[in-house]
């Protein structure tokens, strides 16, 4: 069973057919607890199509599922850029913060982008890797090449205007047609609700129309499909009778027949239905005479949840064939709640998603100041956050402005609100997302009643998810960088235990320096490390006498085998859009005078220079710098004692004169013991420095009695033994993102006039409304006379995923 939540409920059944038993209080929104769950993780991106050499910016959003609240339990979320042929070409490690977290890509050659094409945008956390492949968001991102096949493009352009279709005849008259009776199985002698969804060839909907026949061939009812290739009607099966349609397409065709599922001879049917102005809804439990027969008074189970919280049931003995109960929608929690009828055995009989819209609670406006602008005019966006009764609505919203390029907005894309309430809740592709919650819809609720009770229906096959409180997960939640390894002994598979295991990270100037030791088996691990971008990573050991033995080995990158379940999607109709779009973009380079060129990765011309080791720690007290000179020396001792005056070599230690303890000996960042030394050769050495006094405090207690520092050359032979105590590699920290740049048009350059044509105008992860619900943004328009879409996505504090869209034009 589920982790539960809820109200248990007496009902008590008062009429045969139609009962109002009682008004069923549910509410878990009242409990303290948070109970362990999925994080629910979204990205808004500026906009879904780009072009070669463009920067794609996003915003990350992590809810707790059942409320939809911001949801603070992992600080580090893996964001991943998939390619067409499946290899993931980039990785972040993106920091969420309250739920919060922001990011961005180069779409350019350095990040992996060799082609145009259709590419996954990949996000999840570790913790969300204990749970189903279904709470990774994955999102298809197209990436265009507006200089090729240009004039193929023009041709297909106009065809476009014309409103040709790119979808052949061929395609148009092969379909299949999928029967889903409401909730999982047709019953016989129980009135079914039997929905029904009609796709092409290439899995994209088409409208039908047709009769429900016996197999004797006696016509039952007629069915016609009423949105995207979907509809219902009712069938009342009869005992041993097997039904089929005769299907055909609305726009003619011949006809095509498919069989309907067959009945059970007993169990139970759950339906639902709003009524009374959408205020109440009610649900409806069907059966038989025969399963009350077989089992009189048996008791059945009601579970609602949301998203695998159990927040109410109800347990009532079923004695008549037909069973309602009347709830309260406001009392059900925002979004898709599954609802699921257990036998007395407590199997699964029957299952119905419902969608509870919370919406109507708000009063959010997005708002410019003007309609029409002036080329490189500047444009202020108002986002006023507020609920109906005009109380102020705190909330974290992203903000994106982007030119449409002679593209028609149809608002039928996913968005936040499509899928926290419906997408994440339903598997498989769902075709035009945004167009059931566009408020403009005004029968949006109910052809997503439909949606839910086809690809929301449940089979037979369907199992409960297993209590969290049961198990040990084994992927934790992330708070930042993690680093583990094992210490074994050399030739031998076997830990070494209680060694030192020292972490030294340098980082923008800046030294991190950690220690801890290794368990029973020789394990390590550092956890919770903040840093931001490439560090260098130096990992050492010693042993309790100081001496470095054994070997150090670091743990695979587990979020490396996170297997990529990515088929890039056909498109319909939408090619002819990539067209427009590609030769709007087209022109407005050619414009300005930007070529293929212009848009590629930047060069960087890199001239040999003479070796230099960097200093890893910051300014020395004293550096010396060597050339050919050291050969001269006969030890690596003699170059130290020659070099160093304030320094005293006294076995087995050195150390300064002013110093009573021997001195930290450091060699390309990793510690050695003195008499180490001697497997280097003078001419090895780049570089010498000295830290003694307050300069050695960076190195914490290591540097209390002063260090030297040795540098060496590049490939200088060391230590065998050294270099498998030691592990030195660059690792990533957290992604350090880029800030969106928003020109000033008398700043634009030759240099930077692909600005001047930007296709997203701005981009603003950060708008929070103050205290009164209202916030603001300023940016500059670009120079090109186009149509602008404004959209913002976010979470208000209460819960609720917003969107909402305004446009302007820009006209000389």
């Amino acid at each position: 069973m589920s982790i539960v939540l809820y109200r248990k409920l007496n009902i008590v059944i008062l009429s045969f057919f139609f009962i109002l038993i009682s008004t069923v209080a549910v509410s878990a929104q009242d409990k303290k607890e948070i109970i362990p769950t999925v994080e629910n993780i979204y990205l808004h991106t500026d906009r879904n199509q780009y072009t070669l050499g463009e920067s794609l910016w996003y915003k990350a959003y992590a809810i707790y599922p059942y409320n939809n609240q911001l949801y603070n339990k992992s600080n580090m979320l893996y964001v991943e850029l998939i390619a067409p042929n499946k290899q993931i070409i980039a990785r972040q490690h993106t920091r969420l913060e309250n739920g919060l977290g922001f990011g961005d890509f180069k779409l350019t050659d350095s990040t992996g982008i060799k082609t145009a094409g259709t590419y996954q945008l990949r996000a999840y956390t570790n913790w969300n890797r204990n749970f189903d492949d279904a709470f990774v968001f994955t999102k298809d991102i197209k990436i265009l090449n507006v200089f090729k096949d240009s004039e193929a493009n023009n041709t297909a352009k106009s065809h476009a205007k014309e409103g040709k279709s790119t979808t052949s005849d061929e395609d148009q008259q092969a379909f299949k047609v999928l029967f889903f009776p409401e909730g999982g199985s047709l019953v016989e002698d129980v009135i079914n609700i039997v929905a029904l969804k009609a796709v092409d060839s290439k899995g994209f909907p088409i409208e039908v129309k047709g009769e429900i026949y016996t197999a004797d061939d006696t016509l039952v009812t007629f069915f016609e499909t009423i949105h995207d290739g979907m509809g219902t009607f009712q069938l009342n099966p009869k005992n041993g009778v097997q039904y089929y349609a005769k299907t055909s397409a609305v726009q003619g065709g011949e006809a095509i027949k498919f069989a309907l599922p067959k009945a059970r001879e007993t169990g139970f049917v759950l339906s639902s239905k709003p009524v009374k102005g959408d205020a109440t809804r009610v649900l409806t439990v069907k059966t038989n005479k025969k399963t009350l027969s077989s089992q009189p008074n048996q008791n059945i189970n009601i579970l609602c949840k949301i998203k695998d919280i159990t927040y109410f049931e109800i347990d009532q003995p079923i004695t008549s064939t037909t069973v309602k109960f009347e709830i309260p929608q406001d009392k059900l929690p925002g979004g898709i709640n599954h609802i699921t009828l257990y036998d007395a055995n407590q199997k699964p009989q029957s299952e119905r998603l419902i969608f509870i819209d919370k919406s109507d609670k708000l009063d959010v406006t997005l708002a410019t100041d003007k309609q029409t602008y002036k080329p490189d005019e500047k444009v202020t966006v108002t986002v006023s956050s507020k609920t109906k009764d005009g109380s102020p609505e705190l909330a974290s919203y992203s903000l994106s402005s982007i030119d449409m390029n002679g593209v028609e907005d149809t608002g039928l894309a996913s968005n936040i609100s499509s899928y926290f309430l419906m997408e994440s809740d339903i598997r498989g592709p769902i075709y035009n997302p945004g167009f059931y919650f566009n408020t403009d819809n005004p029968w949006r609720i109910e052809k997503l009643d439909v949606l839910l009770l086809t690809q929301g229906w449940r089979d037979f096959i369907w199992k409960d998810n297993p209590n969290l409180a049961d198990k040990t997960l084994p992927f934790t939640a992330e708070s930042g960088i993690n680093i583990s390894g094992q210490l074994t002994q050399v030739l031998r598979n076997k830990g070494k235990a209680v060694n030192n295991i020292t972490l030294t990270l340098f980082n923008k100037g800046k030294i991190k320096m950690l220690n801890t030791e290794t368990d029973s088996l020789g394990h390590f691990k550092f956890e919770n490390i903040m840093f931001y971008g490439t560090s260098e990573m130096i990992l050492s050991s010693k042993d309790d006498k100081g001496k470095s033995r054994g070997m150090l080995s670091l743990d695979e990158d587990t979020h490396a085998t996170l297997a990529v379940n990515f088929t890039p999607q056909p498109t319909q109709e939408a090619h002819s859009e990539d067209i427009v779009l590609k030769s709007t973009v087209l022109e407005k380079y050619k414009s300005v005078g930007i070529m293929e060129e212009n848009v590629l990765d930047e060069v960087e011309i890199i001239a040999p220079k003479k070796e230099e080791a960097l200093s890893m720690y910051g300014p020395a007290d004293r550096t010396f710098v060597f050339g050919d000179e050291v050969e001269t020396f006969l030890s690596i001792y003699d170059l130290i004692q020659t070099t160093i005056p304030s320094v005293v070599i006294e076995e087995p230690s050195i150390r300064f004169i002013r110093n009573a303890g021997p001195a930290v000996i450091i060699v390309d960042g990793i510690i050695w013991q003195p008499d180490e030394l001697s497997f280097l050769q003078p001419a090895d050495v780049v570089k010498i420095e000295t830290l003694n006094g307050a300069s050695a405090t960076i190195l914490g207690s290591n540097g209390g009695n002063g260090a030297i520092l040795i540098y060496l050359k590049k490939g200088a032979t060391t230590n065998e033994k050294i270099v498998l105590q030691t592990i030195k590699q660059q690792v990533e920290g957290f992604y350090e993102p880029r800030v969106f740049y928003t020109p000033d048009p008398k700043d634009i350059t030759f240099e930077n006039q692909k600005e001047d044509v930007r296709n997203t105008l701005y981009w603003n992860p950060f708008m929070h409304p103050d205290k009164t619900g209202i916030v603001k943004a300023d940016y500059n328009n670009s120079a090109v006379e186009t149509t602008v879409k404004v959209t913002i996505e976010g979470v208000t504090a209460s819960g609720i995923p917003v969107v909402a869209k305004t446009q302007y034009t820009i006209e000389e």
